[in-house]
This record gives C-alpha cells, sequence and structure tokens, in this order.
C-alpha cells in the first residue's frame, strides 16, 4: 500500500499551488483519502509542515535508514505510530538529526491527522537558537546534532501551551510577510517549550537510540518483515533467530528496544490489528478470521483479541453492524 500511496503523493506535486511566495499547498489524492500538507518556509532551511487528511485505508509507511533532519513533532488529532513509539494521543515528539534506523509508521483509516511539524535541514543551525555561553549549541542539545552516529528520538508529554502554539500556527490570521513574521516567533516559542525540559535536565520522557551495530538492526528488521509475511504460521523463536543470522538471545533483547515489545508480542499485536482489519470488511465469521491469523482455537482467539481491544470478536461485529 504504501509505495502505490508514495507514488500517487508524488504525482500530486504536479497539482501543488503556491498560496504566498514561501507557502504551497498540495491536496492528498482522492484514491488515497481526503484533506491537504501545507508547507511553509519560515527561516532558511527550517520549514513547517501542516498536515490535516485521513486515509481510506490503513497505510503502513515504510521508511529506510538513513540520513535524517532534525524535526519536531506534534499530532493534534489522531495517531502516527511507529516501532519507537506513538505521535498524538497526549505525546509530541522531536526526532534528532542523525542516521535514522529502518522504520515503519503506521496510520490507521479514517483516524483525522492534524498534525504541525517543524524541519530542520542542517541540525546545527540549532545553535543559533539556543547557543551556549561559548557561542556552541547548548551541551544538553548535542545529543540533537549526530551527524554519523544513530539519531535520538524524544517523546514528549504534549502540554497546554504546546497545544496551544500549534493551534495558533495552524489559525494563524495573518498573511503575507507579517504571516512569515508571525510564524518565526511561533516556531520559536514551540522548539523553546519542547526543549525546555530537556535543556533543564528533566528526564522525565522516554527517549530511543538504538543500542545494535547496523547489520544487526537490519537482521531484526528481516526478523520482523519474515512474522509479517507468516501470521498464520510463524516460525520458532530459534527458526526465526536461524533464518536471519542471528542469536535468540539477540532476538529477545532486540524487539523490545527497537519494536517496544517482544517477539511474541509483536506477533500477537500484528495478528490482532490483522485481525480488527478483516472482522471490518464483514464477508467473514469470527472462526475465519481466527484460522486466517493464525488460531485454530477460537477461544484463545477470543481471549487474545479481548486483551488487545478490551471487547471480543462477536461484541465488535456486532458494534460494527450497529454503527452501520
Amino acid at each position: 500500500m504504501w509505495d502505490e500511496a508514495k507514488e500517487l503523493w508524488e504525482e500530486a506535486e504536479y497539482t501543488s499551488r503556491s498560496l504566498e511566495k514561501y507557502e504551497t499547498i498540495l491536496p492528498m489524492p482522492t484514491y488515497l483519502g481526503q484533506g491537504y500538507a501545507k508547507d511553509i518556509e519560515v527561516f532558511p532551511n527550517l520549514c513547517l509542515t501542516i498536515g490535516n487528511y485521513l486515509y481510506h485505508d490503513d497505510l503502513h509507511i515504510q521508511k529506510p535508514g538513513g540520513e535524517h533532519p532534525l524535526h519536531f513533532d506534534i499530532a493534534l488529532s489522531g495517531k502516527i505510530k511507529s516501532d519507537y513509539g506513538t505521535l498524538g494521543n497526549g505525546c509530541t515528539l522531536i526526532s534528532g538529526g542523525g542516521i535514522q534506523a529502518r522504520k515503519i509508521d503506521r496510520i490507521d483509516k479514517f483516524d483525522q491527522i492534524l498534525s504541525v511539524h517543524i524541519y530542520m535541514g542542517q541540525p546545527l543551525m540549532l545553535a543559533n537558537f539556543f547557543p551556549g555561553e561559548d557561542g556552541e549549541l547548548l551541551p544538553q542539545l548535542k545529543m540533537l546534532t549526530r551527524n554519523n552516529d544513530w539519531q535520538e528520538r524524544i517523546y514528549l508529554k504534549m502540554t497546554p501551551a504546546l497545544q496551544g502554539v500549534a493551534q495558533q500556527i495552524i489559525n494563524c490570521p495573518f498573511c503575507g510577510i507579517t504571516k512569515q513574521v508571525y510564524l518565526q516567533g511561533k516556531v520559536l516559542e514551540w522548539m523553546a517549550l519542547q526543549l525546555a525540559p530537556i535543556i533543564a535536565g528533566d528526564r522525565n520522557y522516554k527517549s530511543t537510540t538504538p543500542g545494535f551495530k547496523p547489520k544487526t538492526i537490519d537482521q531484526l528488521h528481516h526478523a520482523r518483515e519474515i512474522l509479517l509475511s507468516r501470521l498464520e504460521n510463524p516460525p520458532s523463536l530459534l527458526e526465526l533467530a536461524v533464518m536471519v543470522g542471528v542469536s535468540p538471545r539477540t532476538l529477545k533483547r532486540g524487539f523490545p528496544e527497537l519494536f517496544g515489545t517482544t517477539v511474541f508480542g509483536y506477533l500477537c499485536d500484528r495478528r490482532m490489528e490483522y485481525a480488527q482489519k478483516l472482522l471490518r470488511q464483514g464477508n467473514l465469521t469470527v472462526i475465519e478470521v481466527a484460522n486466517i491469523v493464525g488460531y485454530s482455537n477460537p477461544g484463545h482467539f477470543a481471549a487474545a483479541f479481548k486483551r488487545r481491544f478490551c471487547i471480543t470478536p462477536k461484541q465488535y461485529l456486532k458494534q460494527l453492524s450497529v454503527n452501520s
């Protein structure tokens, strides 16, 4: 789905239009859903992107590893789930500059996404806004400007102040140069609010940086891809380790660090998400769905589904029929 979606978004760039000298709006391809993405150049090498859209189908966005710019992210509605955490649902994100490990972002269909992002093409320009006494970047923020090392990803709680700034950016009442100057001030305010706990030395936030060599990370991602392709009949932990060329211990350590859960937990979560999608289609029974996602015992399937969604598959089907 993502390859097709990416191609359609790239084609849609030809229909983008400029609203201001420094501002472009890109309508979402109607085949994918509805909405738009708006890009605004606030400073040289620093852009704002405002996204307001929903997809008609579940979307898995495969992001290859490689160089990654520094960016700040807020989702006012909807959730963008990744291997490392969730943007939205009360969490904001700072993705540091550096080398990004391969990952998959997931967006549920019909989940209205309203998000704002700051992209800093040259992470070292952060020193222009947050210099230390020596004129260089504050020591507390240097982890956000890694050139040839793994990027730092930091999840912080949404605050009323941050939410207010994001809303003001989206609802900016000005145009022309006044709008650009207004947004420059709001971007600086946003970065100051989001970076404040880091500068203050408050470690009450979630930070993720891969602790494995690039080759090992590729092997762990390969293991995940095997699980996704074999939900009905997955290999054992030992078989999976042999297939990707790592030890079972590395799988046990690597999955929680990269994907936030155990190998079995990851498999179970993806099975339940796929089961939910199949049930929403409305043309399969609970037993048929259970078999498709690898459960020969319907009772075990129902128990796993309820643990994941706090509702049984039969109750979920009934709920769908009532709402349709």
